[in-house]
């Protein structure tokens, strides 16, 4: 396949992955929304219906990565460095592309959600009552923020790089083993669906500590967009906490791709 297909490929599903995921958090958490507070199930199935639907989309122009992660896992696995640069500029594009589609499609929602007084506190408030707005503005901008990218229930640098490499080995291994296209560049049509319900189960079992990024792409471009969207009280994108879902993702990635020459190869 040609530089120019694994970068198109790459662009259209990670947007489509994006688009489909972020849309379900934002679905689930925005006033005025008929889906709010449909709870973790929804958002951990959405995201495996985004992760099957941009695999069935882009796999047959770049293989459908969609995950730098899972680009460094095949590049150590195969030896093969030459198109992972296209393959991540791709994936980063698309997320951002993706992300700024969640916020067109609920674009009402976010400004009722982010200016709603019971929500975010008034603008008005007393002198006494400052404090209590800015809180229940954090507390508002927290849960937005979650439509774009992930964050910690508790922060713990430690624990919070451990579950994120963790779950993404369970990822990046299942797509080594069975989720293959017939070339083995990527995440194939007939493996979408397992992957997939991998997608879901990771979500189901291990994204209650940190929101289950799995995939450095995911976080770092949608949270590049909420940093430049013109949301009002939209709060600060956490860039203190963005380095552990890049970071644990990639470590993961490549522990999985050891195990796979060890165990597989």
């Amino acid at each position: 396949m040609s530089s120019s297909d694994i970068f198109i490929g790459e662009t259209i599903g990670t947007a489509i992955l994006i688009l489909l995921g972020g849309g379900v958090c934002a679905a689930v958490t925005l006033k005025a929304s008929k889906a709010r507070n449909a709870g973790w199930l929804a958002i951990a199935f959405g995201w495996g219906f985004a992760v099957m639907t941009a695999v069935y989309t882009s796999a047959p122009l770049s293989g459908a990565h969609l995950n730098p992660a899972v680009t460094l896992a095949i590049a150590i696995k195969d030896g093969d460095w030459k198109n992972v640069p296209v393959y991540w500029g791709g994936q980063v594009l698309g997320a951002m592309i993706g992300a700024a589609l969640v916020w067109v499609t609920y674009y009402g929602q976010f400004h009722a959600h982010l200016t709603d007084r019971e929500i975010v506190g008034g603008p008005g408030a007393q002198d006494t009552k400052v404090a209590k707005a800015a809180e229940a503005r954090e507390a508002a901008a927290g849960p937005v923020l979650g439509v774009f990218s992930t964050g910690p229930e508790i922060r713990n640098v430690a624990q919070n790089l451990a579950t994120e490499i963790i779950g993404t080995v369970v990822l990046v291994l299942a797509v080594l083993t069975q989720g293959l296209n017939d070339k083995g560049n990527g995440l194939g049509i007939l493996g979408a669906l397992i992957t997939a319900l991998v997608v879901v189960s990771i979500g189901l079992s291990l994204g209650g500590p940190t929101g289950y990024a799995i995939n450095p792409a995911r976080d770092l471009g949608p949270r590049i967009v909420h940093a430049l969207l013109p949301l009002p009280n939209k709060g600060g994108s956490d860039w203190g906490y963005a380095w552990i879902p890049v970071v644990g993702p990639l470590v993961g990635g490549a522990i999985a791709a050891g195990i796979y020459n060890v165990a597989f190869a």
